[in-house]
């Protein structure tokens, strides 16, 4: 093992626990798994902006800048940090709100290791802590003229509260009336093509010389909402998406036959005869690939609309009974700038910090549960559950539990 750089040293020196070992000073910790450490800079000066991280390798005696994925946490007065395992690494940022508060940084996640080969460097990526759950996006695919977007949009209109489209980037101009954020996320081409190949894009195509795709950031901004997304694209989309992080529900929808689905083409009277001629030819390519890819879950037939979408609502276990108004649970509370101790019983992580008034000082342990977490960089890791206890009273208050 080579020996570590004087900014380690003290770092170093401090204990292990299951081979894993932790040490926190407000901005900065130390956390070391296998025989590498993460050196974490959580960033109290107002001048750093956010989270730097650099890794000090102990097999080569070096210290390495990997390449960071993933949305960076701002800076914070303080963080403590533990290791969950082998892959990852839980940071606790003090004096922020219990949103924002639970991130991890993964360090050898099957995408890390993904993204490391592709790179040919060292990767660590960002995940964002979201208490609660959401359902999985719904990827739908057909050929054109199948009546995906009519039945998308009565899905809509009957659900409102419940989903959501991701809203796409393009490195296009905005044409009139069009407005960033809403109708595209309009970038550059070199921001994009960056994002690219960080892995920031779960789909992208080129079309008349500009870039247009769809971000991890613009589906998870969805699942924020607690709405569920739904993504409207083609085979190779479906292609990437499938191949990407995101764990999602594949819909082909198919034409009865293409007989029908020249008729619904010529009856839209919107394309000339080359054109027709042209996407019959797409949509042939597209079924034939659609259903031969393996990239699908389900196949849904719309020879009757009506009946296309009562079967597309079972399939997302969805109904007219559905409750559309959903209540958001708010909490007010932070957590401290300084937090007393970090400890980790089986999949809970209990955080101890004291607080006082005017008439007696108390203290307060926060319970985060990992048992139901799910997904991972570069976006959300969701299922956090998590509760604040009163040691001193004895009294305990739910902040947010989701089975």
């Amino acid at each position: 093992m080579g020996e570590a750089p004087a900014f380690f040293a003290h770092d170093l020196k401090e204990g292990f626990l299951n081979g894993f070992g932790l040490k926190s000073k407000g901005c900065e910790t130390a956390t070391v798994i296998g025989n590498k450490t993460y050196l974490v800079d959580g960033g109290c000066d107002e001048l750093l902006l956010s989270f730097k991280v650099q890794i000090f390798d102990h097999s080569q005696g070096t210290p390495i800048n990997p390449v960071v994925l993933g949305t960076i946490p701002n800076s914070c007065k303080g963080h403590s940090a533990i290791a969950l395992n082998e892959d990852r690494i839980l940071f606790i940022k003090g004096g922020s709100p219990l949103d924002d508060a639970f991130w991890f940084l993964e360090v050898d996640t099957p995408y890390v290791q993904e993204q490391r080969k592709s790179l040919g460097c060292e990767v660590v990526a960002w995940s964002k802590g979201v208490r609660g759950t959401v359902e999985k996006p719904v990827v739908v695919s057909g050929p054109s003229g199948v009546g995906k977007g009519t039945l998308i949009s009565m899905l809509m209109k009957e659900f409102p509260t419940l989903f959501g489209f991701s809203v796409s980037h393009t490195t296009r101009a905005p044409r009139n009336m069009e407005k960033d954020g809403l109708h595209y996320h309009f970038t550059e081409r070199s921001v994009m093509e960056k994002d690219i190949k960080e892995g920031k894009f779960l789909e992208f195509a080129s079309v008349h010389g500009n870039l247009y795709g769809t971000s991890v950031e613009a589906v998870e901004v969805v699942a924020d909402a607690g709405k569920r997304c739904i993504l409207d694209i083609d085979v190779q989309g479906a292609r990437s998406v499938r191949a990407s992080s995101l764990d999602a529900i594949f819909i082909f929808i198919c034409p009865p036959s293409m007989a029908e689905l020249e008729k619904r083409l010529r009856a839209r009277g919107t394309e000339t005869e080359e054109q027709i001629l042209k996407r019959l030819r797409n949509a042939e390519a597209e079924i034939k690939e659609g259903e031969s890819s393996g990239i699908f879950d389900h196949f849904l037939f719309n020879d009757n609309l009506e009946e296309c979408y009562l079967s597309l609502k079972k399939l997302l276990g969805i109904d007219a009974s559905v409750n559309t108004c959903t209540e958001s649970i708010s909490e007010d509370l932070d957590l401290p700038p300084i937090v007393h101790s970090v400890s980790r019983i089986d999949n809970k992580i209990i955080i101890s910090y004291r607080t006082s008034d005017l008439d007696n000082e108390s203290q307060k342990m926060i319970v985060l549960d990992l048992s139901s977490i799910k997904g991972g960089a570069p976006g959300r890791t969701r299922g956090l559950e998590a509760y604040a206890i009163d040691s001193v009273t004895n009294g305990s208050t739910m902040i947010n539990q989701t089975s």
